[in-house]
């Protein structure tokens, strides 16, 4: 059976994905396929889905027997977008304190913060989104009281309850300006915070034995090492028989979230700015060498681009900060990706205090931008390939999933999205969403709306509308 794609302004449908549609083969054929790994766009290429996996993507890729075709004949497949950086599912109303999850402004803890557990996926921005053609996003709270904010995680953006794709995935914390506020006032005393917090991370970790619920499961400092990221102390009570100093800054919990960390069992998420600031965080990997570091932000990473890719540290950065709106952006450009990339970073695409919590799928319009930046005079931009990747499988390698999501690659989980144009341009519009393979709703409160109010018949607007 064939499911085809309406023509003008009809969306992609796939009627017949329904019930178990995971263990569904489906073929997209004839489209402008592109695989989201810096490569350029294949035209007249086929992505064959099966079980909710990608199985191949390119042309000359033969369509299985039996499969469900969707003709895509003058439309682009690409991968799903990844939100390089965002707080969405965290938000509703900025203002309102019931309806905003991104900090603890009065909590305790810190580190120990788990903002998977706050994730709504029924915020409005989900679907906001998902229509937009983003269908993961690298999720992070906002500090409050300390340089820690806690730990993030990586979603989909399915029309479910089930939004985790990986908890914990990553401890974040402020390096810059904001980190310097909540340490106290300097840059010096947010470095000596986070010395001495790894430091009482470490000395808890030699102090075991660390206990499961109920106590049934014990492991000490020595084979903590060989525990999968759930088993380690950020998600396990310390035995009531451990004590520790009476000096120390951290609660329990707290020291006990970065024990990963300082085994470079999690990686640590670093917002830092300025090229100093970008160079003191590379710097931490002497004192800790065991620490797997991404930086979020760089917006005069260009100015040391050469440091960070030596030390082999991805970066996810914002895309068009290009005027010095703090004291640590003063080396601003526009180029500052593209330079980044050319110097050997890997370099993904983030919204750090950009609307991240809202407006995820405006990465896709920064990534335009990117490739326009490379024809202005002097400026240095990506290819069109390098500025997809930038939002798709850059992202999703910087936290250490790109063997899971962000591109087209076979074994590569089906988030599949067509479009009705290049996904670069403004004026495109996602017309099929795949999460796992699964066909996802494009309808929103706005598209309600909208079609509310777009042909109203006699009695279908409210009585206020009838004076």
């Amino acid at each position: 059976m064939k499911a085809s794609l309406l023509k003008g302004a009809g969306a992609l449908l796939l009627s017949l994905l329904a019930g178990s549609v995971s263990a569904q083969t489906i073929a997209i054929t004839g489209g402008r396929v592109a695989l989201g790994d810096g490569s350029e766009p294949i035209d007249g290429g086929t992505v064959v889905i099966r079980d909710g996996r990608i199985v191949a993507a390119g042309r000359g890729v033969a369509v299985p027997a039996g499969a469900q075709v969707v003709d895509a004949t003058g439309k682009w497949v690409t991968p799903g977008i990844v939100a390089g950086f965002s707080r969405i599912g965290l938000v509703e109303v900025d203002a309102v304190d019931a309806a905003n999850d991104v900090e603890a402004r009065n909590s305790p803890f810190s580190a120990a913060i788990d903002v998977s557990t706050a994730i709504n996926p029924r915020a409005q921005p989900i679907a906001v989104n998902r229509a937009g053609g983003v269908t993961r996003a690298i999720v992070a709270p906002g500090t409050a009281r300390s340089i820690f904010a806690g730990q993030g995680a990586v979603i989909d953006l399915g029309a479910d309850m089930n939004p985790i794709t990986r908890a914990r995935a990553f401890q974040f914390i402020e390096f810059g300006e904001e980190g310097t506020r909540n340490a106290g006032g300097s840059r010096a005393a947010a470095n000596l915070l986070f010395r001495n917090a790894l430091r009482e991370a470490r000395d808890l970790g030699l102090r075991g034995p660390i206990a499961g619920p109920g106590g049934q499961r014990t492991a000490t400092a020595n084979d903590q090492r060989d525990l999968p990221l759930e088993d380690l102390p950020n998600n396990r009570l310390l035995s009531a028989s451990t004590t520790r100093p009476t000096d120390v800054l951290l609660t329990r919990f707290d020291a006990a979230a970065l024990v990963p960390v300082l085994q470079g069992r999690q990686l640590l998420m670093v917002h830092v700015e300025r090229a100093s600031d970008i160079l003191q965080t590379l710097a931490l990997k002497k004192e800790f060498p065991s620490l797997r570091l991404v930086l979020v932000g760089a917006a005069e990473g260009w100015t040391v681009a050469k440091e960070i890719a030596a030390a082999g540290v991805p970066v996810i950065a914002s895309a068009l900060t290009d005027l010095p709106n703090t004291f640590e952006q003063l080396a601003s450009t526009e180029s500052n990706v593209g330079r980044m990339r050319a110097a050997g970073v890997r370099v993904s695409i983030g919204m750090i205090d950009d609307n991240e919590a809202r407006q995820v799928r405006l990465a896709r319009q920064y990534a335009g931008n990117l490739v326009a930046v490379a024809r202005v005079p002097g400026s240095t931009g990506l290819s069109w390939g390098q500025a997809l990747e930038a939002i798709t499988s850059a992202p999703a390698e910087a936290v250490g999933m790109g063997g899971e999501i962000g591109s087209l690659r076979p074994g590569r989980r089906a988030d599949v999205v067509v479009w009705d144009n290049d996904p670069l341009e403004n004026g495109s519009a996602a017309q099929l969403v795949l999460i796992d393979g699964i066909q996802q709703p494009l309808t929103t409160h706005q598209t309600k709306l909208r079609d509310r109010y777009r042909t109203p018949t006699e009695g279908a607007l409210p009585k206020a509308y009838d004076r």
